[in-house]
């Protein structure tokens, strides 16, 4: 049995769970923020209160590792760190891009074919986003990169399958992305409480990051090298 503290701070919401072999039992958010720098050394002191008085041994940190705000994921990975350097267990890092398939996945009433493809978008700024493609078992299609958003961005794609796109960053991308194959699922956020799928694979995969040199996918990586127009 396994006992995973989730961390999830790479948006505006700040949240932190506990998962007990793959079900979630603690759950604190702020979905109102950011307040990162207030609220989460509070959730993350009453979820380990909440795990150590039930007799819960944590096993591991599950931090999302971005991309996302620079302020956010500093905040989440070095209180993730500490953790575990102060517990000696190790540390699990889930890129947010696959955390916001999760409930798209396992809990949105949408019926996905068997062919869709899944398009997580993080806002930047303007038409900027940061987006990934998956298939329905999470395999990369095309890994996470900067994308300025045209009316023919993604269309290599949209020719063959029907795209999901959601996260922060669709919305704004809807009067754009007009072809058929497009479709949109509002309200999709990162959150711990969507981790657990994702860390309990990890945990049995053993695919731990080291503590030591462990940093997070900051959006400044993509702003460095100029944001690509879709073709």
């Amino acid at each position: 049995m396994s006992h995973i503290l989730h961390i999830e701070t790479s948006t505006s919401a700040c949240s932190v769970a506990v998962s007990e072999d793959g079900q979630n039992v603690f759950t604190k958010e702020d979905l109102e923020g950011p307040s990162h720098a207030t609220s989460l050394g509070v959730f993350v002191d009453e979820a380990l209160s909440f795990a150590d008085s039930h007799a819960m041994p944590i096993d591991a940190v599950a931090v999302s590792c971005g991309p996302g705000s620079y302020t956010g994921l500093r905040i989440g990975v070095s209180m993730a760190k500490g953790i575990c350097y102060g517990r000696n267990i190790p540390l699990i890092g889930i890129p947010t891009p696959k955390i916001l398939c999760v409930p798209v996945l396992l809990y949105s009433e949408e019926d996905l074919p068997d062919d869709a493809l899944l398009c997580p978008m993080i806002d930047a700024r303007r038409m900027e986003v940061y987006a990934a493609v998956y298939n329905r078992s999470l395999q990369t299609v095309r890994d996470i990169a900067a994308d300025i958003v045209t009316a023919d961005s993604y269309a290599e794609y949209l020719e063959r399958h029907p795209v999901y796109f959601f996260g922060d960053g669709a919305a704004k991308c809807k009067e754009h992305l007009t072809h058929p194959n497009a479709r949109f699922i509002d309200n999709v956020r990162p959150l711990a409480k969507r981790m657990f799928p994702l860390a309990e694979k990890a945990m049995a995969e053993q695919d731990f990051k080291d503590v030591a040199y462990f940093e997070p996918f900051y959006l400044k990586e993509f702003i460095a090298s100029k944001p690509k127009k879709l073709l």
